[in-house]
């Protein structure tokens, strides 16, 4: 069965049974004070106020039945997977690797590297761990998402201009509709939020829709 949300720039048709919901990076060391994202200077208080919203979405996603998908962001131990070109950019107090008070930053198993608990995963979700910002670099979400079925994505998560903005573009790439929960999704910067939500959606649907949380758990109910 189809299900049309009212969405920009203009209506996305979605089968529950062929979309997966993709929430990306929701973890302490980009949502809570100490970690990487507090690190760099920014405010973590503008992602950590969408939690209720992807809260809410993902409840109404498992009660319709829908695939859910959790991405998170970090390395090996060793950081073999974190080249310098990503390790030595910008200023930060804390680079990748290093002891923060959440741990070592964004290395996998580490407490920061968790996703926030409002958000955690249950059994039969998938969770991708992804050394770059987008999520199917590098990892096995592509293998994945093709022996279900899945043909479109609804994404929520941060950082909207980064590993948000990216995995939608590498998804449209491979042929999957996407949409982005518009208030299910945050930067740091609210110009850069504004500014990919109008990429995405320019040029009728370039990268994929937009649509508000609201209008998404009303399509779901019906």
């Amino acid at each position: 069965m189809t299900t049309v949300l009212d969405a920009k720039p203009f209506p996305f048709h979605f089968a529950i049974g062929s979309a997966a919901l993709v929430i990306i990076d929701m973890q302490r060391d980009f949502v809570e004070p100490g970690g990487f994202g507090a690190s760099l200077g920014n405010d973590v208080t503008r992602l950590q106020a969408i939690v209720p919203t992807v809260q809410a979405v993902l409840a109404a996603w498992r009660a319709a039945g829908g695939f859910v998908v959790h991405t998170r962001e970090g390395h090996a131990p060793d950081l073999h997977d974190c080249p310098p070109a990503k390790r030595l950019r910008g200023a930060p107090s804390l680079r990748i690797g290093d002891v923060g008070p959440m741990g070592r930053v964004l290395v996998v198993g580490e407490p920061g590297h968790a996703i926030v608990t409002a958000l955690a995963p249950i059994d039969g979700e998938l969770v991708i761990d992804k050394p770059g910002k987008g999520a199917f670099y590098a990892t096995g979400l592509q293998n994945a998402l093709q022996a279900r079925g899945i043909k479109q994505l609804v994404l929520m998560g941060v950082t909207t201009e980064v590993c948000v903005q990216t995995t939608m573009r590498e998804a449209n790439d491979r042929g999957y509709d996407c949409l982005l929960v518009e208030d299910g999704t945050e930067s740091y910067f609210p110009e850069f939020k504004a500014a990919t939500l109008a990429m995405i959606t320019a040029q009728g649907a370039i990268v994929g829709w937009t649509a508000s949380a609201a209008a998404l758990m009303a399509a779901l109910r019906t």
